[in-house]
């Protein structure tokens, strides 16, 4: 039997998760027998892999699972995981309960043992509003954990530093990804946060079926993991590189009397933050079972990660941070963009018009209404965002943590930017003024992680900000060409 791991106070979890994303692709195919199709997550649970990834948007795997955990003899046994993914945009109360009833619903839980959220624009703030519902609906007992998935490390760090008990993220790591070796590994132990690792046998591409094959024209690819794992090795530099990695690892596998899946899987576990790993199945017609679990029993030798690390050094890095594919280019989704994952992006603010006919948007700070001022006002081709904290509302963002209230003041004011017609590459200059001159590197850090490339002039200097809790304030200036 496998030894569960703790993932949080009373959720024991299998370091090997089991995956449906792939129900949703087997529909496609044709219709599945809900009962059935059920009957096949016993094995799992009898073999110890008792806990399950689901999502709102993955077929009908809540409702399969959901009749597994309440009609089997072990469905009890099991640990149902599963996320939600709304549509960007505003987002209230009842939007969340009702997302949160319909999941336990489906599963026919009580409580959802971890509900895993989504955010698709950072800039708008309505990502921040989710989680807050959804800590008041932990408060009521309908979510026993609150987890978040492909969160980047800002904003990981913002949410937690808010307050938010998360206690896990999902995101991408493979052998062929290393984004999670980054700093979300620093964000994830200051704020006591696990990872969830998916991806990592890049949709089936980690594995013997390609070892040695010549590169996949596109209408060969069958799934929509092949479709979009095959973007990865094309951004991680071709076909010739990443055989020479799975060369690498099947010298490593043929050693250990395993497969390259064992090996590419078990890898991963050499990130300290990532306490499980996700692997996709396709209940009733391919298993793995006794493959996966065997990887938990593979000891990699410091040889082997020599191997495996000087065939990574061939390549490039998959660029940005953890969830960055789902936010912004290169799209490393199965279609190269968003187009089936969500109709479009609204802005994070409503314009207005004030008596000179000059566009402006409002945050809706108490600041604002008080001071009579706006966020940001455009005249011309420029647009001047006011000097801005980490204020959401009536909340105070980012706890005692500058580069989180940092990061949030960013947000706000790339999406004032966006509502007016630009983008936070057309900043020209910021100027930062913190409270206290201690915090002055993890706030310019912060500064420098978001303004990369873009580079605009900058004075940071020490002022006496108005309220003791806020330790930054950002103005900037944009120019649209």
């Amino acid at each position: 039997m496998i030894d569960k791991v703790t993932l949080a106070p009373n959720l024991e979890i299998s370091p090997i998760i089991t995956g449906l994303w792939q129900i949703a692709d087997m529909e496609r195919k044709q219709e599945i027998d809900i009962k059935h199709t059920s009957s096949f997550m016993a094995k799992y649970v009898e073999s110890g892999l008792s806990s399950f990834d689901m999502a709102d948007h993955y077929g009908s795997s809540e409702i399969i699972a959901g009749h597994f955990f309440k009609n089997s003899n072990i469905g009890k046994h099991a640990q149902l995981f599963t996320k939600w993914v709304p549509e960007p945009g505003v987002i209230n109360k009842d939007t969340v309960r009702r997302a949160v009833t319909i999941a336990l619903k489906r599963t026919q839980q009580d409580a959802i043992d971890l509900l895993q959220y989504h955010a698709w624009h950072y800039p708008d703030p309505s990502w921040l509003d989710s989680l807050f519902y959804l800590k008041e609906l932990k408060e009521e007992g309908l979510i026993k954990q609150i987890g978040v998935t492909n969160f980047d490390s800002a904003h990981l760090r913002i949410a937690c530093a808010s307050g938010i008990p998360l206690v896990s993220n999902q995101i991408s790591h493979s052998v062929l990804d290393q984004r999670a070796n980054k700093e979300i590994v620093d964000v994830c132990e200051k704020y006591g946060v696990k990872l969830l690792a998916y991806g990592t046998l890049a949709g089936g591409f980690l594995t013997e079926k390609w070892y040695n094959r010549p590169e996949p024209k596109k209408n060969q690819l069958k799934t929509w993991s092949e479709m979009k794992y095959k973007r990865f090795i094309d951004v991680v530099g071709g076909w010739d590189l990443y055989q020479n990695l799975l060369s690498a690892m099947k010298q490593i596998a043929d050693k250990h009397n395993a497969t390259i899946a064992n090996i590419a899987t078990r890898y991963v576990f050499k990130n300290p933050q990532i306490i499980a790993v996700i692997i996709g199945a396709r209940l009733g017609e391919k298993e793995h079972i006794e493959e996966n679990k065997r990887l938990l029993e593979i000891d990699l030798t410091k040889e082997d990660l020599e191997l495996i690390d000087l065939a990574q050094k061939e390549l490039n890095p998959v660029p940005g941070d953890c969830g960055d594919e789902y936010r912004k280019p290169p799209y490393l989704t199965a279609a190269g963009d968003l187009s089936h994952h969500v109709k479009n992006i609204p802005k994070s603010y409503n314009t207005e018009k004030n008596i000179k006919g000059r566009e402006q948007i409002f945050s809706n700070t108490i600041w604002e209404e008080f001071a009579g001022y706006c966020r940001a006002i455009k005249s011309g081709n420029k647009i001047y965002v006011s000097g801005t904290t980490a204020t959401h509302g009536q909340r105070l963002i980012g706890g005692t943590d500058p580069a989180a209230q940092t990061h949030f003041v960013i947000d706000k004011i790339q999406g004032a930017i966006e509502s007016l017609g630009g983008d936070l590459a057309d900043v020209v200059r910021t100027r930062i003024y913190v409270n206290n001159i201690n915090d002055w590197e993890p706030v310019a850090r912060a500064h420098g992680v978001r303004f990369k490339d873009i580079n605009p002039s900058n004075t940071l200097v020490q002022s006496g900000l108005i309220g003791d809790d806020y330790l930054v304030e950002i103005e900037a200036e944009a120019e649209i060409e």
